[in-house]
């Protein structure tokens, strides 16, 4: 029977492994080094903060992956040799395979400053980093101040956890807005002001130099490049982004960039060998994408397509049109298509912004053909599959401001804004 080998057991592998099972008798071995069993990773947070327990967070019940005969193997892969279809655990197992998926993820960057391996000085993405940081940030009392590094959603993410058990927080971001490289300058002041709003120390335009020890060899200090400035901290998150997990695979065959290189049909250079989710670089990026892509509805397609071509169903990857979703402490957030920070020679924008500074819109159209581009927005539910349709039927902007009120998703009796948004497109722009 071919056996089939997944290396992580994130929303990527599991993806695979579930598909392959609905299509196939193949033997399905998934490792994994961070947990027993498959979580939902975004939920991290509220485990931290009261909202869930670990058990929440699992979308299968134990049960389920003996009943889908799907076995599950805790250990760290040290080396795969793709030769002999082999790959050896840290135990000194060796394991063969007769189709291998690499689905391993990343780690959270670190860029060579002084203390950063220091005790107190962690990242926030995987399991072991949660329990860290409950060692590290019970509460205010052992932790008096927390220092984050890096202004990306995991930093915002661990900026809310800590203020949720009163632990103030200073949060160095290096541009000089908050995340001002993915969003237009409007939405990105917004959130520089919803963040000073819940008390968190926001430092713009500020870079780490280094981080101190105490006698104990913890993290006591971090020291501001900028300034020269001393900020005493009990804990230091670097939250400065990740990349993928592929240190063991440097001396494989397999071809490496910053991620594992793959084609369309998510395939290594290696016969067989597979990768996929936040640790899989394309060759040539895909559109308007990013070679690299740590989202987690990308590795979910990028699972359900690889399963299609190891059940004999050759599938390129296609992920259509770009989407996310985030959370900014109280302030939603949704982007479907492309709404660029600066703005394409081609790219006009409307904006749309409510009173209370917790909302607002931005829709990206094409200057010549008014033709829809993609839009974000804050503080209002909208449907994906709505969004995807307009953008697949090329409506243009007008035809989108008119009918927003088809795509809202709030729940009933929410205030709505489509008329306030209308008037406000009426009044900047005359569309031919």
């Amino acid at each position: 029977m071919e056996h089939i080998v997944i290396i992580g057991n994130g929303i990527s592998g599991v993806t695979a492994a579930r598909h392959i099972r609905k299509l196939s008798d193949k033997k399905i071995t998934i490792i994994s080094s961070e947990t027993d069993h498959f979580f939902s990773r975004t939920a991290l947070m509220y485990i931290y903060m009261g909202h869930m327990k670990y058990e929440h967070t699992k979308p299968y019940e134990d049960y389920f992956w003996k009943k889908n005969r799907i076995d599950l193997k805790r250990g760290f892969v040290k080396s795969v040799t793709p030769q002999k279809k082999e790959l050896q655990l840290a135990d000194g197992e060796r394991m063969k395979y007769d189709k291998l998926i690499i689905a391993v993820g990343s780690k959270s960057n670190k860029f060579g400053w002084p203390g950063q391996d220091l005790d107190g000085v962690q990242g926030l993405y995987s399991f072991q980093d949660l329990e860290t940081l409950e060692k590290n940030a019970p509460n205010n009392k052992v932790c008096k101040r927390a220092v984050i590094v890096g202004g990306g959603l995991i930093g915002i993410e661990l900026a809310e956890m800590l203020n949720t058990r009163g632990i103030p927080v200073t949060f160095l971001v290096r541009e000089n807005s908050f995340w001002n490289g993915v969003l237009p300058d409007g939405e990105s002041q917004m959130l520089n002001r919803h963040i000073k709003n819940h008390h968190i120390d926001l430092r713009l335009g500020m870079n780490l130099k280094e981080i101190l020890a105490d006698e104990n060899g913890r993290a006591r200090a971090v020291v501001i490049a900028e300034t020269g400035e001393e900020l005493a901290c009990d804990i230091v998150g670097l939250t400065a982004g990740v990349s993928p997990n592929v240190d063991f695979l440097k001396d494989s065959e397999i071809e490496l960039g910053r991620g594992v290189k793959v084609n369309r049909f998510l395939e290594t250079n290696c016969e067989d060998v597979y990768a996929i989710g936040d640790c899989a670089e394309q060759h040539e990026a895909i559109g308007n994408r990013r070679p690299i892509e740590a989202v987690w509805y990308t590795g979910r397609m990028m699972g359900e397509t690889v399963a299609q071509t190891i059940c004999g169903n050759k599938l390129e990857y296609k992920p259509g049109h770009w989407f996310n979703s985030a959370k900014f402490f109280d302030i939603e957030y949704q982007t479907y298509g492309w709404v660029f920070a600066n703005k394409k020679e081609y790219e006009a924008h409307f904006n749309w912004k409510h009173e209370d500074d917790t909302k607002c819109i931005t829709i990206a159209y094409h200057k010549e053909t008014e033709e829809f581009l993609g839009i974000n927005t804050f503080g209002i539910r909208m449907k994906h599959e709505v969004f995807d349709r307009w953008l697949n039927e090329k409506r243009n902007v007008d035809y989108v401001v008119k009918h927003l009120k088809l795509a809202n998703f709030d729940p009933e009796f929410y205030a709505h804004f489509e008329k306030e948004i209308l008037s406000a497109f009426t009044n900047q722009y005359t569309i031919a």
